[in-house]
């Protein structure tokens, strides 16, 4: 099958883009190398499929590319381009999340109706769901974002949902919960707490270190998002999340363990926009498409870890 994934030299679109191309799909990338992060990691993610004759690649916005071209024959479409940062997204910078969130999200959306494309899976966030009065948090449960960022993927599902509702054309969303592993972006948590255990100094926890997060390793997303291509119910949204719902100090205190080495850490105020509680009701998903995590938080940590040291 041709299936096509925009946010390809992402930290999780090359994974996705990995996976397709190891079971036999022929695979169009897509990235506009926004500068959140150094492009140099973005090449190196996308080192593997380039070495694959099944993979072509285009640069640019889907905000500004023709895209009629790169959907002709695909049958699936992965859309996890998207600016990233809850911490970044105020302010001036807005513009650009607007823009690469939820236009690009529409017009992507617009040409898979157009050119009848059979499944179009997007990327969201558990950034949606703000600071709930209950856990775990369920699909059907209120969304009130708590980030401009959040406020942007919530705007992106919800256009998903339209196409669906009023076109017919199939959609599924996934609300990922804080993704970790090898390729990690570098502004994340866990990339930067490996890094300071491999070369010294501090380590800034931003609050009390109380907050909690259910985290997903790459390799189960990957698996959930896949599955969500096969089988997610048209217009259904679904959590992603790893089952475990942990405390930021004992995920250092693990992170310190996998690497060995002990490091300094200093509390500084809290962030605004970041959520106190994330934890993920994943029933949808295994019943509608076979998931289950099957990675645990200290063999994921482990992992990017041995990445992590790899890294010049």
């Amino acid at each position: 099958m041709k299936v096509l994934v925009t946010g390809a030299a992402g930290f999780i679109g090359s994974h996705l883009t990995e996976s397709l191309l190891a079971d036999g799909h022929e695979v169009v990338g897509v990235d506009a190398f926004v500068d959140y992060y150094p492009r140099a990691q973005k090449e190196r993610n996308l080192a593997g499929p380039r070495a694959t004759e099944r993979f072509s690649f285009v640069e640019g916005r889907l905000q500004d590319l023709d895209l009629a071209p790169m959907l002709d024959g695909v049958g699936q479409v992965y859309h996890l381009a998207a600016q990233a940062g809850v911490r970044a997204s105020w302010g001036r910078e807005f513009a650009g999340y607007t823009d690469h969130n939820v236009l690009a999200t529409q017009r992507l959306l617009e040409a898979a109706l157009q050119a009848g494309v059979p499944r179009v899976v997007y990327a969201s966030s558990s950034s949606v769901y703000g600071d709930a009065p209950t856990l775990p948090l369920q699909e059907d449960g209120v969304c009130r974002p708590l980030s401009p960022y959040g406020v942007t993927k919530l705007a992106a599902e919800n256009l998903c949902l339209l196409y669906e509702k009023n076109h017919g054309l199939p959609t599924v969303s996934l609300r990922y919960f804080t993704v970790y592993g090898p390729r990690q972006r570098p502004d994340m948590a866990f990339h930067k707490f490996l890094k300071t255990c491999r070369d010294g100094g501090t380590i800034r926890v931003y609050g009390d270190g109380l907050q909690t997060r259910d985290f997903t390793f790459i390799k189960d997303i990957v698996a959930a998002t896949r599955a969500a291509g096969d089988s997610g119910r048209p217009g259904c949204v679904y959590n992603v999340g790893g089952g475990e719902r942990i405390a930021l100090l004992d995920v250092l205190e693990m992170v310190q363990e996998v690497a060995g080495r002990r490091v300094e850490i200093v509390h500084e105020e809290a962030q605004k926009g970041d959520m106190r509680d994330t934890f993920a009701d994943t029933t949808a998903a295994r019943q509608d498409l076979g998931f289950k995590s099957t990675v645990s938080l200290r063999e994921g940590l482990a992992a990017e870890w041995e990445w992590i040291k790899g890294l010049a």
